[in-house]
């Protein structure tokens, strides 16, 4: 039985002692190593086994942590972790506490940038590179490993059109399996098609117009190949791109062949592949999927309603719409600007747009907001999916900022649903016609209402902009909440069976705020406490202080929600716990009221 090597490399000085024939079991090692902890911790699967190979040979090959390796996204940094003097704390990833799913500076001097989102690393190598090259260090590496989904990027584009002009020592890796977290598209993926398959001449390399050293395409698993070509690179000074292909999930084989499941597939059989089942039986829907049916339901009836995502399909349920109307629902890859200045597009032309996007991608399209968007007034119907605290993937994906940095912006709406029902009536709402943009923003994971399919799916009510309701009528102290949040007060103040004195409103409308409603609150309570799952800072909290103070009310006001913090990774419960907006912490704060 040969002898485990992974347990005796504890960092890539202990990989750079092995022989080059050891290098194929510790790639089998480190791939069993991420499935046995995956399969039960859970977590991004996928791509981190398709970039096993490329990973050693990074760390065998280059001088890291000098030579700077930057992974964009990050999701398929597994690897790179375990061989960078993590192996033992691995089983903490993504918990409270524990390492982050992706590579962050202040974990490791081996992340050399934080990532999370896609399309930085070319940028920030470039940035890495010159600045070396400033500073005299003229033989330092700079390498950035980026997907072929993320490559299609505007920002990528931007990183290799200046990279070409300059003698930065920079290699860009292109990761090509041809998906991203789902499928890649775009005339950007048929090109790369071309090249892998022979059919493009290489007289037609648009890597090499940009005036940057190209070679490939080579296989991202053939360990030798890629440790030898990465050693010749190494020789080259200037920007340089090599293309390698790999398969995602390779080496588990139900990850090969259902990559999009696979891509974070929760807890499964390390042995089978084959995925836990989860009870899902009389559990209530996934917010994405409340929007992903009704938008459906709706776009049947509705020959005018569009579907947009930027590379989401499968995580915003836009695919419903996608595989029954595929001429009306598009996925433009991952380029949030386009799919804004898209939607704009489409809705001069009196289109009802729903352009979906996380809520933490959307900061990635803030001008097109303000300038194409909001101020011509055109109403495109912004979904804003994970709005609030997301859990596992922590800082880089928390939609807390979407309140604060969209309430600034004339012309916009911005709406809450309290659950599923709210939800699918907005969406109706939205498309029977309004005069300004619409942001809808619901949170990850499930709604409230079991029944919501068989007793509320398609019963459609006009939701009338700007109003707020009481969910509970108390005589000193009222509770304004946005959005889901709001199941959290009802419980709390169910559990402390429903004191007298505290009322709770719905306000699901953060502008246009219900300002009746709020001055009949005013003048009629004590106290008064707000809560959001979105920063304080800026945010619904701050547009009731605004109102008090514009109209000179001397109530005492309690803002609760996502403190002035990035938050860290671990579950919701434990973020909202964080936060004091979870369900123990408002029951105490609301019994000594």
């Amino acid at each position: 039985m040969p002898e485990n090597i992974l347990l005796n490399i504890n960092n890539p000085n202990d990989l750079r002692q092995l022989e080059r024939t050891q290098l194929p079991q510790l790639a089998q090692e480190l791939r069993n190593f991420i499935i046995d902890v995956v399969s039960v911790k859970e977590g991004h699967l996928g791509a981190s086994l398709g970039v096993v190979e490329l990973t050693i040979a990074l760390h065998y090959v280059f001088n890291t942590p000098d030579d700077l390796l930057i992974w964009d996204v990050g999701h398929q940094a597994y690897g790179h972790k375990i061989l960078t003097e993590r192996r033992d704390n691995f089983h903490t990833n993504r918990q409270l506490n524990g390492i982050s799913g992706f590579p962050k500076r202040s974990e490791s001097i081996y992340d050399a940038f934080g990532v999370g989102h896609s399309s930085t690393s070319i940028s920030a190598a470039l940035g890495m590179a010159i600045a070396s090259r400033l500073k005299g260090d003229l033989d330092k590496q700079h390498i950035a490993v980026i997907g072929d989904a993320s490559i299609a990027s505007g920002m990528a584009f931007e990183g290799l059109n200046h990279a070409g002009v300059t003698d930065a020592n920079l290699l860009v890796i292109l990761n090509d399996n041809a998906i991203g977290i789902d499928p890649s598209v775009g005339a950007l993926k048929n090109y790369l098609t071309a090249v892998k398959t022979g059919k493009n001449p290489r007289q037609n390399n648009m890597i090499k117009s940009l005036n940057i050293d190209y070679s490939g395409p080579i296989d991202g698993h053939d360990i030798f190949a890629v440790t030898k070509e990465l050693k010749r690179l190494q020789k080259i000074k200037g920007p340089k791109f090599l293309h390698v292909i790999t398969t995602k999930g390779k080496g588990l084989k139900q990850a090969e062949e259902d990559q999009v499941k696979y891509h974070a597939p929760g807890k499964f059989d390390a042995t089978t592949g084959e995925i836990h089942k989860k009870l899902e039986e009389n559990l209530p829907p996934k917010y994405q999927d409340v929007f992903g049916l009704t938008i459906l339901d709706l776009a049947r009836k509705n020959e005018k309603i569009i579907g947009i995502t930027p590379a989401m399909p499968s995580g915003s349920s836009l695919k419903f719409m996608m595989e029954a109307l595929p001429e009306r629902a598009f996925d433009v890859g991952i380029a949030e600007q386009h799919a804004v200045t898209f939607a704009a597009g489409m809705a001069t032309q009196g289109m009802m747009v729903f352009c979906n996007i996380y809520s933490t991608f959307l900061q990635r399209a803030y001008d097109q907001v303000i300038h194409d968007v909001a101020l011509q007034n055109l109403p495109v119907i912004f979904c804003l999916d994970r709005a609030g605290l997301v859990g596992e993937d922590g800082a880089t994906h928390h939609g807390a900022f979407d309140l604060a940095y969209l309430r600034c912006i004339p012309n916009i709406i911005i709406y809450s649903p309290l659950n599923e029902i709210g939800l699918q009536n907005i969406l109706y709402t939205a498309q029977l016609g309004l005069n300004h943009p619409i942001a809808i923003r619901y949170p990850r994971g499930r709604g409230v209402l079991p029944d919501w399919q068989s007793k509320y799916f398609g019963n459609y009510e006009k939701i009338e902009i700007g109003r707020a309701n009481c969910l509970k009528h108390g005589t000193e102290i009222a509770v304004l909440s946005n959005g889901p949040i709001g199941k959290n007060v009802s419980l709390a103040l169910t559990n402390i069976n429903n004191p007298k004195n505290i009322a709770h409103y719905d306000f699901a409308f953060v502008k246009p705020l219900d300002e009746k409603k709020l001055h009949s609150i005013f003048s009629t309570f004590k106290k008064i406490i707000t809560i959001e799952d979105g920063a304080t800072n800026g945010g619904f909290g701050s547009a009731i202080l605004e109102f008090a103070a514009r109209n000179n009310y001397n109530v005492k006001i309690q803002l609760l929600g996502i403190v002035d913090e990035f938050i860290e990774h671990g579950t919701v419960e434990q973020q909202q716990q964080y936060n004091n907006i979870d369900v123990k912490s408002l029951e105490i704060l609301f019994s000594i009221e």
